[in-house]
């Protein structure tokens, strides 16, 4: 074997033990993922696992929103329940995630789903499109704070598809009711505020919305 073959397949094989042992959303499919099959090979992130700058420099999304062609990798209706698909083997004991929404590009994004206690162990996670969703493209984004370790915010972001849903309702309407949807907690980022989580104690949300999941021994009493 050559030694640039050697070489090209060392690389190849670290890339695949990062991606096994540490945690990524696996479906849909985020921006620059290295698990999606067509992601052009030098978009692909191996490094897709890690956490946001503690800055807050490449929030959100790591800024792959802004340096990346969109394509949706799912396709949604309102008032439907779907499923996130995480992959990994290192969930630092677990933590709390959230499932949100942003129309504006990850200016804001409008938390659709709060996982307190025991995410990401379960791997995988269902929500539900809110029934008032406006209808269009949009990102859809995972975020988490892990239990055990360095003090940090994970995020993947994809791009989907939100399908209209039928009901007699104006895009201002429409927007509204995604405003009124709490946003997405935020910690750990120097530059951008100045909460900071607790290592060993998972994150209670301040404000989780309706659809909120325990685990890992939380409970609404937590």
């Amino acid at each position: 074997m050559s030694l640039k073959r050697l070489c090209t397949l060392l690389a190849v094989l670290s890339c695949l033990s990062i991606a096994s042992a540490h945690m990524q959303m696996s479906w849909p499919y985020p921006l620059r993922s290295p698990l999606d099959p067509l992601t052009p090979s030098e978009l692909k992130d191996y490094n897709m696992i890690s956490p946001l700058d503690p800055s807050g420099d490449d929030y959100a999304c790591k800024g792959y929103q802004y340096n990346t062609p969109w394509r949706p990798t799912a396709s949604y209706n309102p008032g439907e329940t779907y499923n996130i698909t995480l992959a990994g083997e290192a969930t630092h004991g677990g933590g709390s995630c959230q499932i949100s929404l942003s129309y504006d590009n990850g200016v804001t994004f409008k938390v659709i789903k709060s996982i307190i206690g025991g995410c990401p162990i379960a791997l995988t996670y269902g929500f539900t499109i809110p029934t008032t969703a406006p209808s269009g493209q949009a990102l859809l984004a995972w975020t988490w704070f892990n239990h055990e370790g360095n003090r940090e915010m994970y995020m993947n972001c994809a791009v989907v598809d939100i399908a209209g849903n039928g009901r007699p309702k104006s895009r201002r309407a429409a927007n509204a009711a995604l405003a009124r949807l709490p946003n997405v907690y935020v910690a750990n980022l120097a530059d951008i505020n100045s909460c900071k989580t607790v290592e060993m104690h998972d994150v209670v949300f301040p404000d989780p919305g309706k659809d909120v999941e325990y685990g890992g021994g939380m409970s609404s009493a937590s």
